[in-house]
């Protein structure tokens, strides 16, 4: 029991700001954490969603409701998904080899690309937020922040590696892979369940949205393996910022076309 206490504190601990318990961790205090590292996207969603239905409340105009909105993950987080959605997108419009774009990766300067696909990211994801007109779209967008951290977390013990240290290399030697895997797989039905279940008889826009990180994670998986030879700690990061856009993208599109049937 302390040691899954302590795997809850490491991954808010990496994952988060969220300021928690400090002590000197050792490898299998890292065995379970991948187990907790979607409380983190539940913590972001949950935040979201208090923070729409207070603006509501108060009648805070629309732009500034979804602008700070926008803006929760990055605060929760310190941006630390975005840090390699940036690396990953210099790395791959370099158009060079697999070991150069490894190294790519590794440089802590940013290129012009990370900069355009960033900029380009976040004016997408604000645009499409202010389609999230519906209790149903905004219960969706929330429950993405966890199938994203879910399913990155699946593709750290089973995906292919690309080096064979760092930070994906290291969590997933941890000896409870089956373990981590199974709770994991759990955590994915029970989540996509309920959320198909709160939506589904007004929309169909939960549904579609668990679709949605279905193909993104089949994406993520060959463009990981074409451009890398595997993942890697960064193209985790981005294939949580891209589950999480393409979501969002999926969600905005289906409530605009129920509303226009």
């Amino acid at each position: 029991m302390k040691s899954i206490f302590k795997s809850f504190i490491v991954a808010f601990s990496m994952y988060s700001k969220i300021p928690m318990p400090r002590f000197q961790w050792a490898s299998k205090d890292m065995d379970y954490h991948l187990c907790f590292f979607p409380m983190v996207g539940a913590v972001i969603g949950g935040i979201e969603l208090l923070w729409i239905f207070l603006c509501r409340k108060i009648n805070a105009s629309v732009p500034f409701a979804n602008i700070f909105a926008v803006a929760i993950p990055l605060l929760v987080t310190g941006g630390f998904h975005v840090d390699g959605f940036m690396d990953t997108m210099d790395a791959v419009h370099s158009y060079q080899d697999k070991e150069k774009k490894l190294e790519i990766l590794k440089d802590p300067h940013m290129g012009a690309f990370s900069v355009i696909c960033t900029i380009s990211f976040f004016l997408i994801i604000t645009a499409f937020s202010f389609e999230i007109k519906t209790y149903e779209g905004l219960i969706s967008v929330c429950f993405a922040f966890v199938l994203s951290r879910i399913l990155s977390g699946i593709s750290v013990i089973t995906f292919p590696k690309a080096k064979k240290n760092g930070m994906v290399a290291t969590e997933s030697k941890t000896g409870s892979k089956k373990i981590v895997v199974t709770v994991l797989l759990i955590e994915l039905i029970v989540v996509s369940a309920v959320l198909i279940y709160f939506t589904f008889n007004k929309s169909f826009c939960g549904l579609i949205s668990t679709v949605s990180f279905t193909l993104t994670f089949t994406y993520y998986y060959f463009i990981s393996k074409k451009h890398f030879g595997g993942i890697t700690g960064d193209l985790a990061g981005f294939f949580i910022c891209i589950s999480e856009l393409v979501s969002l993208i999926a969600v905005a599109a289906t409530l605009f076309v129920e509303a226009a049937i």
